[in-house]
């Protein structure tokens, strides 16, 4: 084993608490590695100004992988109150800084796993033939284009005059906005380009190809946007066709896979989509597993070598306040084992996994959220296991 440089990236709320248990459960399976911790997040948005400083940037350009809590995101005026009084005047606002981190380093491909544990109370149930309870296994592979889209930041309120004459070379846009005034529009583009839909469309058939799966399917909406939507439509039946034929392509709009799912979500096995809907579609596939305790990812720059992994959950600054954390660890240990993957370091990620799957099949340790109780610090008191005991029953079978 190559000893590695793991660069952790904390951030706020229980992103912080997480990352902890997650960093001991790799020690503990015997991942060799230095840890070295980057400032981002909140704190550094309100004393400098930046939430994503240089110097995390260089640390990342250094170490090429990083392990990422959670980071808290508030509203443009809400964030600006925030700045120190010192700051006020320099004309910032702030912008995501994971969003920052993937335009940086072009961590375009996000994968986010949904697969369901045996034994988990929160698995997805439905009624079958003669009223009998089934529960399916889900096993989702869900690859979301990660830099472009409705993410790509570029937007405008009242927009300035050479965008709003740009747009007024449209004739629907004069038909149905002409008469508005500029000072009441606001304007977000979804940019697609041929190259990045590219790349994240062959990670999709790439990875259906090597893990088994039958299916592909791309989660849009061509028949309304006919432009972005359409463009990834035609380049999926082009890949299909000329380079995974044994590949089925499937097309399904957003808002009918959103029934779908919750109807037959064992027949799907790697979705893909553009930004805004592969973020919609992997939160309510995650619903199906276990809500976002469960919820992992990765994204990362095939060509760099950079990747950044991350549970999807938030920074939940109210559970952050606890005495005693309650929330779940298993999305920041699944993203841990998906750096594993990513470093060819599979037997420590699979026996990571096999003792969550063992933990959680035997169900004596479970976290408030698989009792089903409301997260209050009372939950303790209820049987519920603290994140630091939940973390602890996995290193136990290690």
């Amino acid at each position: 084993m190559i000893k590695r440089t793991i660069v952790t990236l904390p951030g706020d709320g229980i992103g912080k608490t997480v990352l902890e248990e997650a960093v001991r459960v790799l020690d503990a399976a015997g991942f060799q590695a230095d840890y070295v911790h980057g400032d981002i997040g909140w704190e550094f948005w309100k004393s400098e100004g930046n939430p994503l400083p240089e110097r995390t940037i260089q640390l990342i350009e250094t170490y090429k992988i990083a392990l990422f809590g959670a980071i808290t995101s508030k509203p443009k005026d809400e964030a600006f109150n925030e700045l120190a009084p010192e700051l006020k005047e320099k004309g910032l606002v702030y912008s995501s800084p994971i969003v920052g981190l993937r335009q940086h380093f072009g961590l375009d491909i996000c994968l986010r796993p949904c697969h369901s544990y045996k034994g988990n109370p929160l698995n997805f149930i439905r009624r079958g033939k003669d009223n009998l309870i089934e529960e399916p296994e889900v096993d989702v592979a869900i690859f979301r284009q990660n830099t472009e889209g409705l993410y790509g930041g570029v937007e405008w309120s009242n927009p300035p005059q050479k965008v709003y004459d740009a747009l007024m070379t449209h004739p629907k846009f004069v038909k149905n906005f002409g008469q508005v005034p500029v000072d009441e529009i606001s304007v977000s583009t979804r940019i697609f380009t041929r190259r990045a839909t590219e790349r994240i469309l062959m990670a999709a058939f790439q990875h259906a190809q090597k893990y088994g799966y039958k299916s592909v399917t791309l989660c849009e909406k061509p028949n309304v946007i006919r432009e972005t939507s359409g463009m990834m439509y035609k380049m999926a039946k082009e890949i299909q066709k000329n380079k995974f034929p044994e590949i089925e392509l499937w097309n399904t709009n957003i808002d009918a896979q959103m029934m779908w799912l919750t109807k037959n979500p064992e027949d799907y096995g790697v979705i893909v989509a553009g930004n805004m809907f592969g973020d919609i579609v992997s939160d309510a596939f995650a619903g199906l597993i276990g809500g976002l305790g469960f919820a992992c990812s990765a994204q990362y720059n095939p060509d760099s070598g950079i990747g950044v992994f991350e549970p999807t959950h938030g920074s939940a600054p109210k559970y952050a306040g606890y005495p005693v954390s309650i929330v779940n660890p298993v999305a920041m240990i699944e993203s841990a084992c998906m750096m594993l993957d990513f470093i060819d370091e599979q037997r420590i990620a699979f026996k990571i996994r096999k003792a969550v799957a063992q933990v959680i099949a035997e169900g004596k340790v479970r976290t408030y959220d698989m009792e089903k109780l409301p997260g209050n610090p009372e939950v303790l008191e209820k049987g519920a296991a603290s994140t630091r005991q939940m973390a602890d029953e996995i290193i136990s079978k290690l």
